[in-house]
């Protein structure tokens, strides 16, 4: 896994601007800590940051081939799961390879099919090529949008990067936030609008699309969507479909030169992955690393919610010891959490959500010494139907975001009055539920509880495993550690969208199709664990210390965020005492919001216009 990023300018000479590009580059350093390298042309500067997953000696990037006297550079981030067999396919046409990364296999696909090549890729990635020859640049992101990439457009310049901190090194791009993106980072908060990069003229390439550069301009491709239609399988066959999907998606993710592990909760989604996986590596001799994640005096601390049924630690115990693994807790403390508070702000270039982001930092951080690379459950939820906004009837059949009945992501309440009608948060969020509801791919004849459903999957897929899958790669590149998703294997994801409800709420439990699909891999309790959420932190002192960091704040008076915010409200809440009506989590995400929000808007020195 890297960071890459450039320049395209059609009227300037690049070659001119190595230190501008190198100081893109450097942005990027955790997300690519091993190796750097540039490359310039007149019209274009390429930079890169590696992260040494596969071929160390051969995998150097920018990678530059030329063929007939036309010479293609690309900077690329990611995996591809299928490169031997695309390998093969492109030696069977006359190309000789000269190295073992999949990189080069990419450069070569693209040589071969054009843009074209996109639909050939199986694995999660962002990369540009320039053509020289041509004259053009083409630019892509994985069907799901696992890896990110964002550009923006100045004058008769063209930047991109995998974060936006790359854009915001280029004196062309300033951090400018205007009254659009504003409302959206209001209205929406971490569940941001897919392609919408909050800063002025910022924009997020969205999954499964392309983007080809040229004099004329540039031109945005969509080629991999959702079809629907009807779905033939019975259960059993479905349940063996999805089970070789997954055992194939998973194997493949364990190609590395680099030691891997695998995340294990004791949750049936990290729990199949990590067994499956356990499997493979007793075929080869080997014994598969799981980790997981503990507080220091959960047990004391832990209170059940609906989200929450019970503890993690006795549940990955068990899957351990059934699998095999060499399993590793992980321990943090308030500290460790209040030191790292502002990390995932800074990995995000937006503000975060709070202590489920720094825990998850924190998490990687102390695996990466082990590990470099490492499988996840994340994702399983959303393509399976796990939250109970699947099938709680109060939360399925609203008329908004399902996530937003828990009150996820509005924060108008402390917004000053006089913003308040201006950014209207309420309209927005419904303009852009309407919105995401008229894309939605139908199916005719569909009854009206089926096509609710098929909504809900929809609303799932493009608005909350955006928000996931940001979460993990920023918390893990920042560590610099790689974080592969199995359940983001876009055939499964195709396969499973056709499913009926009935199937995947099999025996009338969330994910039921999931625990048939791990029935062979794991024990029996496990497989009938109820769904519980990422751990979050129970302990009374952490409470204080986000209290006692917004009190500083309110009281200092010049943060930036009383632009935006009441500051009345907000030095008011410092000093509360007592019972907070929605509950202690509920009051923790309030003051971690305000962190964020002022650390953001103080260290990226954000403008609002």
């Amino acid at each position: 896994m890297c960071g890459i990023t450039g320049w395209l300018d059609w009227q300037r000479d690049l070659t001119e601007q190595g230190a501008v590009v190198t100081a893109m580059a450097d942005t990027l350093k955790r997300r690519g800590p091993d190796a750097g390298g540039q490359w310039l042309s007149p019209r274009v500067g390429l930079a890169h940051r590696r992260l040494i997953v596969i071929d160390p000696n051969g995998g150097l990037q920018p990678m530059v081939c030329s063929v007939g006297g036309r010479a293609f550079a690309i900077t690329y981030n990611g995996e591809l799961y299928n490169f031997l067999d695309l390998r093969r396919e492109l030696e069977g046409r006359g190309h000789v390879f000269e190295s073992r990364s999949d990189t080069e296999v990419l450069l070569r696909a693209y040589i071969e099919w054009g843009p074209a090549c996109v639909e050939k890729l199986n694995g999660i990635f962002a990369f540009a090529i320039w053509d020289e020859g041509e004259q053009q640049l083409f630019l892509a992101r994985d069907h799901i949008g696992v890896k990110p990439l964002f550009y923006a457009q100045r004058g008769s310049s063209f930047l991109f990067g995998s974060e936006m901190k790359a854009l915001l090194a280029n004196p062309l791009v300033k951090p400018e936030v205007d009254m659009d993106g504003l409302t959206e980072l209001v209205s929406m908060g971490v569940f941001r609008t897919q392609g919408h990069g909050i800063f002025r003229g910022v924009t997020e390439v969205l999954p499964g699309h392309s983007l080809l550069v040229t004099r004329n301009g540039v031109r945005v491709t969509q080629y991999w969507k959702l079809d629907s239609h009807e779905h033939t399988d019975d259960f059993a066959a479905t349940a063996q479909h999805v089970r070789e999907l997954l055992e194939d998606a998973i194997t493949r993710q364990l190609v590395s030169d680099v030691p891997i592990g695998s995340m294990l909760s004791g949750g049936l989604d990290s729990s199949g992955v990590s067994a499956i996986a356990a499997r493979a590596f007793r075929q080869e001799g080997r014994q598969l690393d799981t980790f997981s994640l503990q507080f220091v005096g959960e047990e004391r601390d832990f209170r059940a919610n609906p989200m929450q049924h019970d503890l993690d630690a006795p549940w990955a115990k068990r899957v351990a010891d059934a699998s095999g693994t060499n399993h590793r807790v992980i321990l943090l403390d308030t500290p460790d959490l209040l030191d790292n508070i502002l990390e995932p702000m800074r990995a995000r270039d937006l503000p975060a959500t709070g202590d489920n982001e720094t825990s998850l930092y924190t998490l990687f951080k102390k695996m990466k010494p082990d590990v470099t690379v490492a499988l996840s459950g994340e994702s399983a939820d959303e393509v399976f139907g796990g939250y109970p906004w699947f099938y709680v009837p109060e939360m399925r059949n609203l008329n908004l975001f399902p996530w937003q009945a828990i009150g996820v992501g509005k924060v108008e309440n402390i917004v000053r009055p006089d913003l308040l009608d201006q950014l209207n948060p309420v309209r927005h969020r419904a303009e852009r539920y309407q919105q995401a509801l008229r894309q939605v791919p139908r199916l005719a004849g569909e009854s009206a509880e089926d096509a609710r459903t098929r909504e809900i999957f929809y609303l799932n897929m493009t608005g909350f495993l955006p928000y996931m899958l940001d979460r993990k790669d920023r918390m893990s590149m920042a560590a610099s550690l790689e974080v592969r998703v199995p359940f983001c294997d876009y055939r499964l994801i195709e396969y499973l969208w056709n499913v009926p409800w009935e199937m995947k709420f099999a025996r009338g439990e969330e994910k039921g199709l999931l625990r048939e699909a791990f029935s062979h891999v794991l024990p029996e309790d496990v497989v009938r664990r109820r769904k519980t959420a990422y751990p979050l932190n129970h302990n009374p002192a952490y409470l204080e210390g986000v209290k006692a960091k917004v009190r500083e704040i309110a009281e200092d008076g010049t943060s930036p965020i009383f632009d935006v915010f009441n500051h009345e409200k907000i030095l008011a809440s410092a000093y509360f005492e007592g019972q907070y009506e929605a509950g202690p989590i509920a009051l923790k995400n309030y003051y971690e919001y305000i962190i964020q929000m002022d650390g953001w808007m103080r260290e990226y020195n954000v403008s609002l216009v």
